[in-house]
């Protein structure tokens, strides 16, 4: 790893020790995030090394955190699935960024640090017009939609797409970017104020899961047809109920399990309707893929944030030493978008 000559006096020393990092505290049977220092990373083959200005916060890290989503092997024991910075050094072998690029990047953990050593096909460009901290919100919810609603389940303009949880990260998403595409989008949340937030964003219906039956909802809406699409990260009882709201040779994704990983059902409809039941998670899989998914959201996506079509939605933003607060937020379930944890 080679540092340019007006970067070296002022990293060398940090580069060859320590940083400051969020790290996984267990204490008996309570698992806790605090500040620490850990060392630095170095970068390897097709890796460049990022100097983090923000990282996203997500549910798989609280997920990490209680012990119920381990990093796949060799991946960084810290927090933090998403980030935005400079890259302040790159591996021999990587063309395609160069030192000073300011770059947002999914990562397979390490976010929650003052660097990082990421996988060169995993950055994208800072979006034009948009700052560190709304860069760093973007990587985890945009692979994630982009692989399962396009790439997986062929969301097409004209179709109806039902995605519960409007209000995450991920629904925001989700409902921005199939609008984009020309699909109908129907979304869930949990109180009225989060259902008007959702038709701001551009859903075409928004139901109160708690006081309507989606259901219904999605059939009445629909002429009786169903969604063609269905993001789902709840699970448990839901997985039933999407079988019965998706249309014929429907496709439902399964991504999170929000209420529990298990589910009694009757599977009758998914043979009846010739549906298409599918799950996926993005972390484990191989830098390839990702680097595909990446190259498409440059080419498809990227151009409408700086067109204005879409838009980062960012609830709170917190300095780093605020990590437990900061999932403390996502574990409350009041926001709506993303809370971004801003590195010193």
């Amino acid at each position: 790893m080679t540092l340019p000559d007006d970067l070296a006096p002022s990293l060398a020393p940090s580069l060859a020790k320590d940083m400051q990092a969020i790290e996984i505290r267990i204490e008996g049977e309570n698992r806790y995030l605090a500040a620490g220092k850990v060392a630095m990373p170095e970068i390897t083959q097709g890796e460049v090394l990022v100097r983090i200005r923000a990282a996203g916060v997500n549910r798989p890290d609280l997920m990490q955190v209680a012990g119920m989503y381990p990093p796949p092997p060799g991946a960084s024991e810290i927090p933090g699935l998403e980030l935005s910075g400079e890259i302040v050094a790159t591996a021999p072998d990587v063309t395609t960024w160069k030192v000073g690029d300011q770059v947002c990047a999914l990562v397979t953990g390490g976010g929650y640090a003052q660097y990082a050593a990421v996988p060169a096909a995993q950055c994208l460009p800072v979006p034009a017009g948009l700052s560190m901290t709304e860069a760093a919100s973007l990587p985890e919810t945009f692979f994630t939609v982009w692989h399962n609603v396009f790439d997986k389940a062929g969301l097409k303009s004209g179709e109806t797409f039902l995605v519960h949880g409007g209000t995450s990260g991920i629904g925001t998403t989700a409902i921005q970017l199939a609008k984009a595409f020309g699909a109908r989008v129907i979304t869930t949340a949990g109180s009225d104020d989060k259902c008007q937030a959702c038709l701001d964003l551009g859903a075409d219906i928004a139901i109160n899961y708690k006081t309507q039956d989606f259901v219904e909802q999605v059939k009445s809406a629909t002429d009786g047809k169903g969604a063609d699409v269905i993001l789902d990260m709840v699970a448990g009882d839901y997985v039933g109920r999407n079988f019965k709201a998706a249309a014929m040779e429907g496709r439902i994704l399964i991504i999170a399990f929000l209420n529990g990983p298990k589910a009694e059902t009757n599977f009758t409809p998914l043979l009846l309707k010739r549906l298409t039941l599918m799950g996926s998670t993005l972390r484990a899989q191989p830098v390839a893929n990702k680097g595909a998914i990446a190259e498409k959201l440059r080419q498809q996506v990227w151009p409408l944030f700086e067109n204005g079509t879409i838009k980062p939605v960012i609830y709170q933003t917190l300095p780093m030493d605020q990590a437990q607060q900061a999932h403390e937020i996502l574990q409350g379930g009041a926001h709506v978008g993303k809370v971004v944890l801003e590195v010193p």
